[in-house]
């Protein structure tokens, strides 16, 4: 997982994060990756998955051809070797 660090943050901003994540019950490292990933992946975005069963439909796919796609084998791929 990444890490950031944040430089010259106000002191008033950090105040209303600690404040903000108080509120919330969480420490202020928690509210500031709720914060961040509210605003990078809002809770109303189009989804891939979403998008192309949209398309298959309207190239004509009914939901029962869409049902193949459930079916196909989900277990993790080996990674290559190369020995």
């Amino acid at each position: 997982m990444a890490s950031m660090t944040i430089r010259n943050l106000p002191d008033e901003v950090h105040r209303a994060l600690r404040v903000r994540a108080a509120l919330h019950g969480r420490s202020t490292e928690a509210e500031v990756r709720a914060i961040l990933e509210e605003a990078a992946k809002p809770a109303g975005r189009i989804q891939l998955g979403s998008l192309l069963a949209d398309v298959g439909r309207r190239a004509g796919l009914a939901d029962e051809d869409q049902a193949v796609f459930e079916q196909r084998d989900k277990t993790p791929a080996e990674p290559v070797r190369f020995e």
